[in-house]
């Protein structure tokens, strides 16, 4: 279902209907699922290339570092010469990375290869999060973000389960074949169904105009707030990706089976705070529900602070709070990404570029303090979390009052 535009930006011209948001929702999973969907594969890739653990691992960090550069470029090129084309050249990339990486005859040419895809994976998180900004107003796009990131969320959940299924049935060649599969036919809806939702009036310079526009939001105080509330929020999350497995199994003696099934709690709460930020945002404002997560947040990891201070073993203590907190980010994080495009909408590929940047990056550098600090116990992991909420808060308030500021020129 179409839906018109109700907000449109200055730097915008000719009507446009918005996208459906189950293609929204694939276009922008099909990244993270790219992500997941080989985890089980590493053992076999290992064996499969004679190599240590560690250097499989790179598969992964190279991916995510790739995403997170691609979005700094992408967002703005997408600004100067519209989402579609930029989309259409990530989606591209992306299946040739995939398809590099089935054949790759070496672990340093899978990398590579997985580098290619890591690229081109960015396109949909970026420029889906610049096409809802670019058709709704910043409240409905807050609520269109969180319904999109809902659906985002089963990709990436079940990406392991399928992952390990195609690699005991076809080995690991077969994951990376399966998303490259996939992603032809989304390619092609694109090509044929998608239409443009932002159209630049200005000259013919590329780079001038890209420096400028992240410049300009660089210099935003506004900006800079919601950008790392979205960074700081999402922390949280990226330390107990980093933490848990290690405390579950080593510390309160959990096999890997029950581990996979406490897991799921820390989505299905991520999901329910997305369904809540979609019903919601709109009616209360974005910084009302990033307080009200924030809060919540708050409270969760201070349960498991309190929690580990105790010395409990049970597992609850490690996934109830996550739970929580994994619903206070389905709050934060989609008000957070509303309002980071809506600093400057005409600059909406630039800001969700930059932002989804320094969301990888603050996670990114959460697991390597998490990995520092770790003793095995859930203290040090419980307060890391904390703090990172803690500084949420303190971020979304200075972003609250320059946005404000904004609003009364």
């Amino acid at each position: 279902m179409s839906q018109p535009l109700t907000d449109r930006p200055a730097s915008t011209v000719a009507p446009v209907l918005a996208p459906s948001i189950f293609l929204l929702i694939v276009i922008a999973a099909i990244g993270p699922v790219a992500l997941n969907i080989c985890m089980p594969s590493m053992p076999g890739m290992q064996t499969a290339f004679n190599t240590d653990y560690a250097t499989v691992q790179l598969t992964l960090t190279v991916y995510l570092v790739a995403m997170a550069v691609s979005q700094l470029v992408l967002g703005p090129l997408s600004d100067r010469f519209g989402r579609k084309p930029v989309l259409i050249c990530g989606l591209v990339c992306f299946i040739a990375g995939s398809l590099f990486a089935t054949f790759a005859p070496t672990i340093e040419l899978l990398i590579l290869a997985r580098l290619v895809q890591g690229l081109g994976g960015a396109a949909g998180i970026a420029i889906g999060r610049a096409i809802v900004r670019d058709c709704f107003s910043r409240e409905r796009s807050a609520s269109m973000i969180a319904y999109v990131t809902m659906g985002m969320v089963v990709g990436p959940m079940v990406a392991p389960y399928i992952g390990g299924r195609l690699d005991e049935a076809y080995g690991w060649h077969a994951t990376f074949l399966a998303v490259a599969t996939v992603a032809v036919p989304v390619l092609l809806t694109v090509v044929v169904i998608l239409r443009e939702t932002h159209v630049h009036e200005g000259n013919r310079a590329v780079f001038a105009p890209l420096v400028n526009g992240a410049s300009v939001l660089l210099r935003s105080p506004a900006f800079w707030g919601y950008a790392l509330t979205l960074g700081f929020a999402s922390a949280a999350f990226f330390a107990f990706l980093a933490a848990a497995p290690l405390i579950a199994v080593d510390f309160m003696g959990m096999s890997p089976s029950e581990y996979g099934k406490y897991f799921p709690l820390g989505a299905l709460g991520y999901m329910a705070g997305n369904f809540m930020s979609g019903k919601f945002s709109e009616r209360a404002g974005p910084d009302r529900m990033i307080g009200l997560g924030n809060a919540l947040g708050i409270a969760a990891t201070l349960a498991m602070v309190i929690a580990a201070s105790t010395g409990t073993l049970h597992p609850l203590a490690l996934f109830v709070p996550m739970a929580f907190t994994a619903f206070s980010n389905g709050l934060v994080l989609p008000n957070a990404i509303a309002s980071c495009v809506s600093v400057r909408p005409d600059l909406a590929g630039a800001a969700s570029g930059i932002s989804g940047a320094i969301q990888l990056g603050m996670g990114a550098l959460a697991t390597v303090i998490t990995g520092h600090v770790q003793d095995g116990t859930l203290l040090p992991l419980a307060i890391v979390m904390a703090v990172s909420i803690l500084i949420s808060v303190a971020t979304a308030h200075m972003a609250r009052i320059h946005m404000q500021r904004l609003h009364t020129r």
